[in-house]
């Protein structure tokens, strides 16, 4: 009988079973993730599984899954787990069609906010005043609202830039769409408080751009260079036909994209942090084009277009569009569509009385603050059911409790309040009723959120046991770096100029002028004339690793011969060398305490298999063995 048949118990960690299918469910997800092909054989694997299953343990029997800032931090996971399963999928379809249609167009808007405070101020008084920002803003334009408005408190007047689907919450980006060019919209309420949005352009959406870049930071540690100079040494070897990879792997600045040629990951308008630099990467027309250099926060760059995509077609995107309707704030639209499908597969029972129950005790002190409660206040009175779960009048008092401040002092009645607030308390319940039993009524939820539970309990328990231990550990992070010196050494380094050319020629000259003794800005005024960038220097310590060295450079004083490497030509004048040595513990220390807690890790991975008694089944595990290898 196979084991999709028959689950069986595979092993049992202090007479607590584990059975096969969580085994393979686990190994069978990682297998193809794992790059250490030992950790793919069977028993391998269940020692790590084991290793996994006895840390769970450990960590409850330290009480970590009662922490509140584990409970905490679990129940925001899961409220959030709970949107992208609990969704009506015609309201789906629906807001994932309009979102596509968004994504097509980008907007050019600026607002007025009035930060929402229900003790202070009153929606009719914001409205109002609004109105009346709302004429200077269309009239006068945006600089003069906000001379006049912004106080940076309470009020804003912000310039929002180019923005499409999903940049802002569902609610203002709505409204900014459906306002046109030119307009100011009506006073408007989101999360935040309360906006008019004035649209001043709507244009197609320019898609996305894959680019790549020299940066040369404007810190640097070479105090001779200037980064302006720097880059503009860097244009003039471009305009002479080098080849842009070659160069942003010798001088970017931006290492992570450097040992690409300068390639970035594609993106779209308003996702990078600087304007300047995403509006001149848009506005290169063809592929190859280059920019001039440009100056932003972080410092000189030269970009390059590699590539111009437009939007994706709605059956290509439409996955990923899913995805993210389901965590945005238009999930708040879809609950009263869940609510009338989960009405008719449970069985709903409201009481008809609550509300006549709760008017006295509302009316004359729910609007100062206060309840009205009767001497014989009825709490476990049901106000609805949902199938077998009642969700009373207590609870329904603390709802309305948590909704008492909006209403102060607003020109409204009790059985106003009790119409919306009743209503939305019904819908609530059941859908807490939905969230409460979804690890019941689907796997897949059920799953994902152990998994994630688990996670959380390993890394609390790991933060406690083993990385603050290895951090804190002075004596004993000393005691294993002096016990395992030979692991941290630096290797050969050269202090070193590097002369970089385009051709050999060049190069070799540069070679012959520094064994004449030639310094570098000799060398550069010989060299580089006019317009043409012929010679670039670089200096410092650099280990014979490194990436701006090449593998087969002869540590040697003096000046080296030509060497070709990276897409150009480069001559070393060496003035230093330093042989491979010790690093002290101050400088290994990220190597050290790495080290030191994967041998704290191992040790507590044997005083754990001491403290709980692990048994597996040879002959179920002989039987998967079997089952695997077929």
């Amino acid at each position: 009988m196979s084991f999709s048949q028959k689950d069986k118990t595979l092993l049992t960690i202090e007479d607590e079973g584990v059975l096969t299918s969580e085994f393979l469910k686990l190994y069978n997800k990682n297998l193809d993730l794992v790059k250490d092909e030992s950790q793919k054989d069977l028993d391998n694997y269940l020692e790590l599984f084991i290793n996994y299953k006895l840390k769970l343990k450990e960590a409850v029997s330290l009480g970590l899954d009662e922490d509140a800032n584990y409970k905490r931090e679990f129940e925001n996971y899961k409220k959030q787990l709970i949107k992208n399963y609990i969704s009506d999928n015609k309201v789906t379809d629906a807001m994932v069609e309009e979102a596509y249609d968004r994504m097509l167009y980008d907007v050019k808007a600026s607002h007025i906010l009035i930060l929402d405070d229900s003790e202070a101020q009153d929606s009719l008084v914001a409205y109002n005043k609004l109105l009346d920002y709302r004429k200077v803003l269309k009239d006068e334009g945006f600089e003069a609202a906000k001379t006049k408005f912004h106080n940076q408190k309470n009020i804003l007047v912000e310039d929002l830039g180019y923005f499409s689907a999903f940049k802002m919450v569902y609610d203002f980006e709505s409204k900014a769409y459906e306002t046109s060019p030119g307009d100011v919209s009506m006073p408007f309420k989101t999360q935040f408080g309360y906006h008019i949005v004035k649209v001043d352009e709507k244009r197609p959406s320019r898609g996305t751009v894959t680019a790549a870049h020299i940066m040369v930071s404007l810190k640097q540690s070479d105090s001779t260079i200037s980064p302006k100079e720097r880059i503009k040494e860097i244009y003039k070897k471009l305009q002479q036909g080098e080849d842009f990879g070659a160069l942003a792997k010798q001088f970017s600045d931006d290492k992570s994209s450097a040992r690409s040629e300068g390639k970035l990951r594609p993106f779209k308008s308003g996702q990078l942090s600087s304007v300047t630099f995403e509006d001149a990467a848009f506005a290169l027309e063809n592929e190859g084009d280059i920019t001039q250099p440009l100056k932003t926060e972080y410092g000189w760059h030269i970009i390059k277009l590699l590539k111009r995509e437009p939007i994706k077609s709605f059956v290509e995107i439409k996955p990923t569009l899913e995805a993210r309707v389901k965590r945005d704030s238009r999930s708040k639209l879809m609950n009263s569509s869940m609510v009338k499908e989960l009405s008719q597969r449970y069985t709903i029972v409201k009481n008809p009385d609550t509300r006549a129950y709760f008017t006295p005790i509302l009316k004359d002190a729910y609007f100062s603050g206060k309840f009205n409660l009767p001497e014989n206040y009825q709490d476990n009175t049901a106000v609805i059911t949902v199938n077998d779960s009642v969700y009373t009048n207590n609870e329904f008092l603390m709802y309305l409790k948590s909704k008492q401040r909006q209403y102060m002092r607003k020109q409204t009645t009790v059985k106003k309040v009790l119409d919306t607030e009743l209503q939305a308390f019904y819908e609530q319940s059941i859908l807490n009723f939905r969230e409460e039993n979804l690890e019941n009524e689907n796997q897949d939820f059920a799953d994902v959120l152990k998994e994630y539970k688990d996670g959380l309990l390993l890394f609390a328990l790991m933060e406690k046991q083993i990385w603050n231990t290895a951090s804190k550990d002075t004596t004993g992070l000393k005691a294993y770096y002096e016990a395992n010196i030979s692991k941290y050494q630096w290797e050969d380094r050269i202090n070193t100029t590097i002369a970089s050319a385009a051709s050999k020629d060049v190069a070799e000259k540069i070679r012959v002028m520094l064994v004449e003794g030639k310094n570098e800005e000799e060398i550069k005024t010989i060299l580089n004339s006019g317009k043409t960038q012929n010679v670039m220097f670089t200096s410092g310590i650099f280990e014979k690793s490194n990436q701006k060295l090449p593998k087969d450079l002869k540590l040697n004083l003096g000046t080296s011969g030509v060497y070709k490497y990276n897409g150009g030509f480069h001559v070393f004048n060496i003035s230093e060398i330093l042989p491979s040595a010790n690093k002290t513990l101050k400088e290994a220390r990220g190597n050290v305490v790495n080290d030191y807690q994967n041998k704290i890790e191992k040790d507590w991975h044997q005083t754990l298999r001491n403290k709980f008694k692990v048994e597996v089944d040879q002959k179920v595990l002989k039987q998967l063995k079997s089952k695997i290898s077929k």
